[in-house]
């Protein structure tokens, strides 16, 4: 049901109504992230139900009663799951602000149909009577059956088979010579002709009283049904209510699994007309290469009232378009409700008007050259541009003599800026990126080149414009020497040195690039060493600790141990009044048990040289006047432990 409102998404420009939709998205998100126990698999188009009961005579049958039972289900359901959730999901609980639980709904349709969607034999006094006969009569119709079958089986009249049914009557398989000799009606006969199906005579009016039984069974369901579907009737506005419910929060949901999908997240929203993007992403870009299990090489752009239009230039085939596109793109994804595959960090303003000029649309139709369609368009965003407008243009000044083109493109972009507006714009005129270089409010940024490979980098780097790299990439191809050398000189000096100082520029630019990509690299490296560090030496002082706490722990026991064997052995020669013979015994089997339980004699420490040193964590120390040595685990102001 959601997929109506996909068809009907509009692009917004009012911040609350955004911003409320975008933290729906973000909140059901986090419920599928989190995997919370949110079901709304089961539901049906109520609506459609619902303006059927609204005719009166009409009535639901089983199967749509039975879909708008587990419809309801799973709104109730829903609607319990925030409850006991309250205040958790404030955005999403406001789609179902002042709903009631009607649930006498359901105990209606349960006194009719089963779990199953089939109506139940009690549904009424007379249905369950005359489900009873129907019973009963099937089961005089198989026993008379039985017998007739039986009987002429006996009297070898019965083809190979048994009892079938033909045209909904139960029928025995004859053989053909022997039609006649068992009375009854043929129903069909099989394809070769030799088996004729016969129902009995005796048999056929206990089938009529059957049918006319499962007659009434149908009409008595009916009335069941109408009867039903009159109590529904005055519910038919909640009924719609529910409907727009389940609709709006399957809508919702849709967007989260997009969201999941192109791993999109929620940047901060402002009011302001600007948008700073933080490793931005084309979403379908994103999808193709996920497939291809490629990267995406992400996108930082930052359009704001003082940096307003940025300008880019670069190689073709080098991702300015791409550049813009995703601009765009995120940008109508966020006034649309959407999140976007970009750092959380990211901020995305709000725009009046979204202008966009891209591709070749040149009309036969409207006697449209390229042209002429790029300048109509010129036109109507130099006449609608403000400061909260977005302005995209692919390309700009193309489709004509560029000793025009460049300046007409030029008039336009300083008209755009001085009427503040904000937009991407993708070009190779060298004239506008000058004046985008001399011009605040203008900003040049370029696609960067790996001039070692000749391959575009797809890296968006701010603050200078880029070179076409014509003549690089034409050598690169191989185009003879001779075409690139009369090229040369046919674009003059000045260009020549402009164009090659912009490739110099672009290869510092890339070495630069290069240079920060590997500090960072290394930076992450330092910082994931000093992180194991700190682990390692927080690991090793907590196990210093349980093996110094094991160690008095067994020192104890060991003591414990030898004093009880002293006193046993000091108990037993005065309980013995032991001669000196016993009493030695006793001594070395005292020694012996002593030296099994690990007492041994400390030796004698080696002479301890004094240290004029300051003392240390870790340093091996004994105290004056004694021999007591030990390790310093802790130095807390004048006391060492």
């Amino acid at each position: 049901m959601g997929q109506q409102m996909v068809g009907k998404m509009q692009v917004m420009n009012k911040f609350d109504q955004i911003n409320k939709f975008l933290r729906q998205t973000y909140e059901f998100k986090s419920i599928l992230q989190n995997q919370e126990p949110l079901q709304i698999s089961t539901f049906f188009d109520i609506k459609t139900l619902a303006d059927k009961i609204r005719v009166e005579g009409t009535y639901l049958v089983e199967d749509e009663l039975h879909q708008m039972y587990a419809s309801l289900q799973t709104v109730f359901a829903v609607l319990r799951f925030f409850d006991e959730r309250k205040d958790v999901y404030p955005n999403l609980e406001a789609l179902f602000e002042h709903l009631p639980v009607e649930k006498n709904i359901l105990k209606r349709i349960e006194t009719v149909l089963d779990p199953k969607g089939k109506i139940k034999p009690n549904a009424s006094p007379l249905l369950q009577q005359i489900i009873a006969e129907i019973t009963k009569a099937e089961q005089d119709v198989r026993k008379r059956m039985d017998s007739i079958y039986k009987q002429a089986v006996s009297n070898n009249w019965v083809a190979d088979g048994s009892l079938t049914i033909r045209d909904g009557r139960m029928c025995i398989p004859v053989l053909a010579e022997n039609k006649r000799k068992l009375r009854g009606f043929i129903h069909d006969e099989s394809a070769s002709g030799q088996t004729v199906y016969i129902e009995p005579e005796e048999v056929f009016t206990l089938n009529n009283k059957l049918r006319d039984l499962e007659f009434d069974k149908r009409r008595e369901i009916i009335k069941i049904l109408i009867a039903l579907t009159d109590d529904l009737r005055p519910y038919t506005p909640l009924l719609l209510s529910y409907h727009g419910f389940l609709t709006k929060l399957d809508f919702v949901r849709a967007k989260a699994l997009f969201a999941i999908d192109v791993e999109a997240d929620m940047p901060v929203f402002i009011k302001e007309a600007k948008t700073k993007l933080v490793n931005a992403r084309h979403p379908l870009l994103y999808l193709s290469f996920k497939e291809d299990r490629k990267t995406v090489v992400p996108l930082n752009i930052h359009i704001n009232e003082h940096l307003r239009i940025v300008l880019v230039s670069g190689p073709n085939a080098g991702g300015k378009s791409v550049c813009m596109k995703t601009v765009g793109l995120l940008q109508l994804m966020v006034q649309s409700g959407l999140l976007i595959p970009v750092h959380e960090s990211s901020e995305v303003g709000v725009f009046d008007q979204i202008f966009a000029d891209i591709g070749d649309d040149q009309s036969i139709e409207s006697d449209l050259s390229t042209y002429s369609a790029h300048l109509t368009k010129m036109r109507y965003f130099v006449a609608h541009a403000t400061p909260k407008s977005l302005v995209l243009i692919d390309e700009f000044g193309t489709g004509t003599d560029p000793q025009f083109g460049g300046p007409m493109a030029e008039a336009v972009l300083e008209v755009l800026n001085n009427k503040k507006a904000r937009g991407v714009i993708t070009t190779h005129y060298s004239n506008l990126k000058l004046f985008a270089g001399n011009t605040p409010g203008l900003e040049n940024a370029s696609m960067l080149f790996d001039n070692d490979r000749m391959k575009p980098m797809y890296v968006l780097e701010i603050g200078k414009p880029g070179s076409s790299y014509a003549f690089e990439i034409a050598q690169n191809i191989g185009l003879q020497k001779e075409v690139l050398e009369l090229a040369r000189l046919k674009t003059g000096t000045n260009q020549n040195r402009i164009d090659s100082l912009l490739v110099d520029l672009e290869r510092e630019k890339k070495q630069i690039y290069d240079t920060k990509v590997h500090l960072a690299n290394q930076q992450n490296k330092v910082k994931n060493l000093v992180a194991e560090n700190e682990k390692l030496k927080l690991f090793l002082d907590e196990n210093r600790k349980v093996l110094i706490k094991e160690a008095k722990l067994e020192a104890q026991a060991i003591i414990k141990n030898a004093n009880k064997l002293v006193e046993n052995t000091i108990a037993e020669i005065k309980e013995k009044q032991a001669d000196k013979v016993v009493t030695k015994e006793l001594r070395q089997n005292l020694h012996k048990q002593l030296v099994q339980h690990h007492v041994k004699e400390e030796k004698k420490p080696e002479p301890v040289s004094m240290l004029n040193t300051p003392i240390e964590v870790g340093d091996w120390v004994q105290l004056n006047n004694s021999e007591t040595t030990g390790q310093v685990l802790e130095i807390n102001r004048d006391n060492l432990v």
